[in-house]
């Protein structure tokens, strides 16, 4: 979700979802040793819950980070032992990890030590084309012995070689069983899956077996999906929401942070483009929200025409 999930995105996720849990995008410990923390950092209050996403494999550093996640108000540290792409395989971080299950321990007790908050870990089934449950099952018996108690499964594996991201997402199989063999073997330890869930009863049907689902680039392309969580998954009453209603208070927040720290409407808007997926009329609403030459504008006028784009469309 590099790039996807920053703190515009999350805000707008909030507003459909009081209770999920929200992840930010990866940050690399060398981006917060070496670069500008308060701009990888800065989040909402609103945000809350939320954890902080680390891509790191140097135990100090990763502490070093956790730490400045706790300070910065974080719920959660995660490290991420999942992700696939060539550049952070570079870096020696992401699921190549995955191959060091005591460097990852190691990891995981400095960053315990270092902060009070939860540290939690995201991977994979597995690398390459290696199938044996084995390889998973060891790699959570060892960190979860130095304090981590939460993990989160991508049901595939990654291949390191020859695919990209976008098609490590795709064509490894998804072997749900495996992540059902997790819990299993470790029932004392949190357990979520990840990858491929698309619907309500996908969800509903995981979570008799395990402890939670995280949800990527559905709930990115389908956002209004999110506003029916908090009743179907966390016993909230149903709020009542209108995705006129959060576009409005959107556009609220489009104006507080033009004000605030000059940030462009468009850097806002490109996260709530799934908004009205599926209603007649949205593809002319996103063109209105999208086009460039209406970047000029207070977001409350593009706004007016997004609307009229729409009953023109009707």
């Amino acid at each position: 979700m590099m790039d996807w999930t920053d703190r515009h995105c999350r805000y707008f996720h909030r507003l459909l979802s009081r209770h999920a849990l929200l992840y930010t995008e990866m940050v690399t410990t060398g981006a917060l040793v070496h670069g500008d923390v308060e701009r990888h950092l800065r989040f909402n209050a609103e945000e809350h819950p939320v954890a902080l996403q680390l891509g790191g494999s140097e135990p100090a550093d990763l502490a070093h980070c956790a730490k400045l996640g706790e300070q910065w108000g974080y719920d959660e540290i995660n490290l991420n032992c999942g992700c696939p792409s060539e550049r952070v395989q570079r870096g020696a971080f992401g699921a190549c990890l995955m191959a060091e299950p005591q460097l990852v321990a190691d990891c995981v007790r400095a960053m315990v030590d270092a902060v009070s908050v939860p540290v939690t870990v995201k991977h994979r089934i597995g690398i390459d084309r290696g199938e044996n449950y084995a390889f998973v099952r060891d790699f959570v018996g060892a960190v979860s012995q130095v304090g981590c108690g939460t993990f989160i499964v991508h049901a595939r594996n990654a291949w390191l070689k020859g695919l990209s991201p976008k098609e490590n997402r795709e064509l490894p199989p998804l072997r749900y069983e495996l992540v059902h063999r997790l819990k299993a073997d470790f029932p004392h330890l949190t357990i979520a899956i990840n990858g491929g869930i698309k619907t309500s009863a996908q969800v509903a049907q995981e979570l008799q077996q395990l402890d939670g689902v995280m949800i990527g680039r559905e709930a990115y392309h389908n956002p209004w999906w999110l506003a029916q969580w908090d009743s179907a998954f966390f016993g909230a009453p149903d709020a009542g929401l209108t995705r006129e209603a959060v576009e409005a208070r959107m556009v609220d927040y489009m104006v507080r942070e033009q004000a605030a720290h000059g940030t462009p409407w468009s850097s806002v808007a490109r996260h709530m483009l799934g908004l009205r997926h599926g209603l007649s009329g949205a593809r002319r609403w996103r063109q209105v929200w999208s086009d460039h030459k209406l970047k000029g504008l207070d977001p409350r006028e593009v706004m007016a025409l997004a609307h009229g784009a729409v009953r023109e469309a009707a």
